[in-house]
């Protein structure tokens, strides 16, 4: 590391710690941050037991330290169409002198046996029905990430000590074709609860033709938005203290006269710091993915001047993605705005490696580590070649 970045990593970090340090002393003393994780327990169990018999075949409480690498078996053999929910409290720490952690609603992940596909929720709650045989198992995910869909992590296996703080997780095993209609009706239950049941009822699809990459995975960031008058469709983004990846195919040779035409509306930035560091790195932008596994990611900036180009500053995407500054600061916030880049010109000069072909389109909206809002909407998203064009959005 340059003392130029070693530098600019403590002055963000400084920012932080003084803005954590505010936090806590404006906090009233009596003012938990979260609720007590027993407190928060008894009351989901007296719930449960209010609740008539035959409703809940079991339940169970699982303690997930975020030190303990993944994965935790639950103790259950579940059998294909058995539904599940879990409610989920606590906090995994990055930092607390600089009050950095991620919530159950990125931090937890389940599986159906060791063959089973990962996945989590979009909140601190979710529903599920197994569509294999198996054993339940949960994971505190970060700072892993999965290297294959069954759970391998590919990177971060050991850095677990590093981090600190864990997560509770209340299990409930519904009885047949009873769960979700009984949370539908928990109009009197206790907050996690009723929080499950109102995800249940408002969920969130992405775009037709778009998906989440698998291993950040799903989210409610981004939906269908308002088409423009000339009827052009738009994608709507709202990320806070979120993260995701919202992707689309597609096959363009990557050539010399080769481009990205968008459109974009920034309402808001998720972050009021440069973006170049772990634990500022928040930020709004579109992205493409090339055949060699490398992206470019295209973002407005909070405070970078437009032209900087860095790697990633996260460890597990430091390899494979670069970002480029493409608008800076406040000024054209909240107006439509055209974009184009040359994506031959910008990978060779950028990347430099040997990739022949675009594979993918992405979106990416991340909130999570200053649990700021960001606001976007996108249209006109299109890849040309020539006198070709390739429609994305």
């Amino acid at each position: 590391m340059s003392l130029r970045t070693h530098a600019r990593d403590l002055g963000v970090a400084a920012r932080l710690a003084a803005r954590a340090w505010r936090r806590r002393l404006s906090r009233p003393r009596s003012a938990a941050e979260l609720p007590d994780h027993a407190d928060w327990r008894a009351g989901l169990e007296a719930w449960l037991r209010s609740l008539p018999d035959g409703v809940v075949a079991d339940h169970r409480c699982i303690e997930l330290p975020a030190t303990r690498p993944p994965w935790t078996d639950c103790g259950w053999q579940l059998q294909p169409g058995e539904v599940v929910t879990w409610f989920a409290t606590g906090r995994v720490y990055l930092s607390r002198a600089l009050d950095l952690w991620v919530p159950p609603s990125f931090q937890l992940w389940g599986r159906v046996g060791t063959a089973g596909s990962v996945f989590r929720g979009t909140r601190a709650t979710h529903t599920f029905e197994a569509t294999s045989v198996g054993t339940l198992q949960l994971a505190s995910y970060f700072p892993g990430e999965w290297a294959t869909t069954d759970g391998t992590l590919g990177a971060g296996a050991d850095d677990y000590d590093k981090v600190s703080g864990g997560m509770t997780v209340l299990l409930v095993r519904w009885s047949p074709g009873v769960g979700v209609a009984r949370l539908m009706q928990a109009a009197d239950g206790p907050e996690p609860v009723r929080a499950e049941a109102a995800r249940l009822a408002t969920l969130v699809r992405p775009p037709d033709g778009w998906d989440y990459l698998w291993y950040l995975g799903p989210g409610e960031i981004f939906r269908p938005g308002v088409p423009l008058p000339s009827g052009q469709p738009t994608v709507c983004c709202d990320t806070h203290g979120d993260v995701g990846i919202l992707r689309r195919p597609v096959h363009v040779p990557l050539e010399p006269d080769v481009t990205l035409h968008w459109r974009w509306r920034v309402g808001a930035l998720p972050a009021d710091l440069r973006e170049d560091t772990l634990p500022s790195h928040d930020y709004l932008s579109i992205a493409v993915e090339f055949d060699d596994g490398q992206d470019l990611t295209y973002y407005w900036s909070a405070a970078l001047p437009v032209g900087t180009v860095y790697r990633c500053p996260l460890p597990t995407w430091k390899d494979k993605e670069t970002h480029v500054v493409v608008r800076s600061g406040t000024a054209g916030l909240g107006r439509w705005l055209d974009e184009s880049r040359d994506l031959h010109a910008d990978y060779h000069r950028m990347i430099g490696g040997p990739a022949r072909s675009i594979v993918r389109v992405w979106l990416i909206a991340n909130s999570l580590f200053l649990r700021g809002q960001g606001r976007c909407e996108y249209a006109a998203i299109e890849v040309r070649r020539g006198g070709e064009v390739v429609k994305v959005l």
